[in-house]
């Protein structure tokens, strides 16, 4: 296959994840919401890709954050049976689903802000890149948090399978902490292979 066929392959990919996922879902609205960035996701992608196409890595781990979020939106995310298993293999209170979202949620942006500031800044051998990543992400991720805020605060009660606290008072804290060990997750494992990819943009 041709390099450049690889980012289509990858939205096609995403749409029909999205569709699947909107097949009977839990609940329509939460479905909604939950999908709603991968579509923004894909918007932007196609809208810049002549200008600045992505890794072939970077696109790859956005297509596996679509399918994060198209199960999630699909069985809402405190009712993922996968997340059931877990909570059940390892004795948990809660279905720890919506955990492995947040961990993508810093895992993926931090692979996008690193190669749009390795590609497009000064920073390419900066010790302030890690640094700057990783608040770009908690950023991100308080940002995502005060839009669930907002989401309830409209919807009132609609919003709760959104939400999925599932009673955790911490749950915002636990959000943005799992975020924050997603993108130093990926920094620390993915820095020379993404780096790899990054250079095959420019061949």
């Amino acid at each position: 296959m041709k390099r450049e066929y690889v980012p289509a392959l990858i939205i096609v990919m995403a749409l029909v994840v999205v569709a699947i996922s909107g097949i009977g879902p839990h609940d329509r609205l939460t479905w909604f919401l939950e999908i709603a960035p991968i579509f923004a996701g894909v918007a932007i992608l196609v809208y810049s890709y002549r200008r600045f196409p992505l890794s072939h890595l970077l696109y790859a781990f956005l297509l596996l954050h679509a399918v994060v979020l198209a199960v999630g939106g699909h069985y809402t995310y405190a009712n993922v049976p996968a997340g059931f298993w877990v909570q059940e293999w390892l004795d948990l209170s809660r279905n720890p689903y919506d955990r492995l979202g947040h961990l993508a949620q810093g895992f993926v942006p931090a692979l996008l802000a690193r190669e749009i500031l390795i590609r497009r800044s000064p920073l390419e051998n900066s010790k302030w890149l890690p640094f700057l990543v990783v608040c770009v992400c908690l950023s991100f991720s308080a940002l995502y948090e005060l839009i669930e805020w907002w989401a309830a605060l409209i919807l009132d009660q609609s919003a709760d399978q959104f939400l999925g606290t599932q009673g955790d008072v911490w749950d915002t804290q636990w959000d943005m902490f799992m975020a924050l060990i997603g993108a130093i997750t990926a920094l620390t494992t993915l820095g020379k292979a993404h780096d790899r990819s990054i250079a095959k943009v420019a061949m």
